[in-house]
C-alpha cells in the first residue's frame, strides 16, 4: 500500500510516518511539505534516513501536486493549527484560509485524479464556543468540570464533548476552516466515489512537537518550565484551572490503519479522536506535575480572558470505540514524561522548533 501524508514534516506527520512504518515494514511512504515552519528540517533529515521519499511543495499550490505519483491514501496532517491564526498577527486571515481550506480543495482535486481515500484530520475546535462558553463550571482539586444540576447541552456528557455537539458559529476563523474541509470532503467522496474518514483531534502533545504555545500547550509548558522562561495563566481568574485533554498521535495511528484496511466508509465518518476526561489536566496541576518534575519556578498571570478560549474541552471518543474499538494507550502522565525527557536532551527546543 501506498500513503501520502501532507505536512510529514510537521510533528503529527512525522510521528504518523514514524510509527507506520515501525508497525509496518511494507508500506510505503511519501511525504509532501513546504518546510517553512521551524523544526521542520530536522523531521527532513530524519525521515529521508527512514526511507521514505519527500516532496518539496505547497498545498496552497496545485501544480506542486502535478507531478505526485498516485498512492492509495492520503493523510492530510498539513494545516495551520493554531485557534488564534488570523487575529494574533502573526498570520493573515487569508493565508489561514488558503491554508486550510484552499489547500484541503487540492488534495481532494488529487484524490480525484488518483482514485485515492482520504483520512481528513480536523480539530476539537469545529465545536461551538458559544456553547462551551456557556457551560457552568466548578472548581475541584485546581480544575474546572462542568457543575451537577444543569441541563447540558446536546453532545455533552460525564465523558466529554461528542460528536452531535453544535458547530454553530462561533467556533473562531480557524475552526471554520476546518468545519468547511470536513464539509467539503465529504461531499468530495460522495461525488467522486472515493472513501473519506474525518478524524477531529484533540489536543496532541508529544515528544517532539514544535515550541508553540498555541499550538502544543503542553509540550511548550514542560520545555519552557525546565527552562525557566516567562509562562503566564491567562484568564478565567488568572490560576490556570482550564482544562483540555491530550493525545499522543502515535495513539491515533491504530485507528487510521483500521480505516485505511476498511477500504470504504461507513455511515459514522466523523470521529472524535482525544485523551478523553482520564487523560485530561489544568495548567495548575501541569504546574504541580512541572514543580517536582524540575524544580520551582514562578507563573505570572493575566485576568483578562483571551478571544475564543474556554475553560474546559474534554473530548468523548465513545463512538471510535464502538466502532473501530479504539482508545487512547498512552497515559497523560506518559506524555508529559515523554515531552519532559525530549526536553532534556535538547537544551535549544524552543529556539529550533518555533520560539520568537
Amino acid at each position: 500500500m501506498k500513503i501520502l501524508i501532507t505536512g510529514i514534516c510537521g510533528f503529527v506527520g512525522s510521528t504518523l510516518a514514524t510509527a507506520w512504518l515501525q508497525q509496518d515494514p511494507g508500506v510505503t511512504i511519501l511525504g509532501l511539505d513546504n518546510f517553512i515552519r521551524p523544526g521542520s528540517e530536522y523531521n527532513r533529515d530524519r525521515l529521508r534516513r527512514l526511507g521514505i521519499k519527500l516532496y518539496h511543495g505547497d498545498i496552497r499550490m496545485w501544480s506542486d501536486f502535478e507531478a505526485l505519483p498516485d498512492v492509495d491514501w492520503v493523510i492530510d496532517a498539513a494545516a495551520n493549527p493554531s485557534v488564534l491564526a488570523g487575529i494574533d498577527g502573526d498570520t493573515s486571515s487569508r493565508q489561514l484560509v488558503e491554508h486550510n481550506l484552499i489547500g484541503t480543495l487540492n488534495i481532494l482535486e488529487y484524490c480525484k485524479r488518483h482514485r485515492a481515500g482520504l483520512v481528513l484530520l480536523s480539530t476539537s475546535r469545529v465545536y461551538s464556543i458559544a456553547e462551551l462558553a456557556r457551560l457552568a463550571v466548578e472548581l475541584v482539586d485546581d480544575a474546572f468540570r462542568p457543575a451537577p444540576g444543569q441541563t447540558l447541552p446536546t453532545g455533552l456528557g460525564a465523558s466529554g464533548v461528542n460528536e452531535s455537539f453544535s458547530t454553530a458559529s462561533p467556533i473562531s476563523l480557524y475552526g471554520s476552516t476546518k468545519l468547511a474541509s470536513e464539509i467539503m470532503a465529504l461531499e468530495y467522496g460522495e461525488t467522486c466515489g472515493f472513501p473519506v474518514w474525518i478524524n477531529r483531534c484533540g489536543v496532541l502533545a508529544g515528544a517532539g512537537q514544535f515550541g508553540r504555545a498555541d499550538q502544543g500547550i503542553f509540550s511548550y509548558w514542560i520545555n519552557a518550565w525546565l527552562r525557566k522562561l516567562p509562562l503566564t495563566y491567562i484568564g478565567f481568574g488568572g490560576a490556570g484551572h482550564q482544562v483540555r485533554d491530550c493525545l499522543h498521535p502515535r495513539d491515533m495511528l491504530v485507528l487510521i490503519r483500521k480505516q485505511v484496511a476498511s477500504g470504504s466508509t461507513t455511515q459514522n465518518r466523523i470521529f472524535n479522536l482525544g485523551g478523553g476526561a482520564d487523560n485530561a489536566m489544568s495548567l495548575s496541576i501541569l504546574s504541580a506535575w512541572c514543580r517536582e518534575r524540575f524544580g520551582e519556578h514562578r507563573v505570572g498571570m493575566q485576568l483578562n480572558d483571551r478571544r475564543f478560549d474556554i475553560p474546559w474541552l474534554v473530548m468523548d471518543s465513545t463512538l471510535a470505540g464502538e466502532v473501530w474499538g479504539w482508545r487512547p494507550e498512552t497515559s497523560i502522565y506518559g506524555v508529559l514524561e515523554e515531552i519532559a525527557l525530549h526536553a532534556e536532551q535538547n537544551p535549544d527546543w524552543l529556539e529550533l522548533s518555533g520560539l520568537a
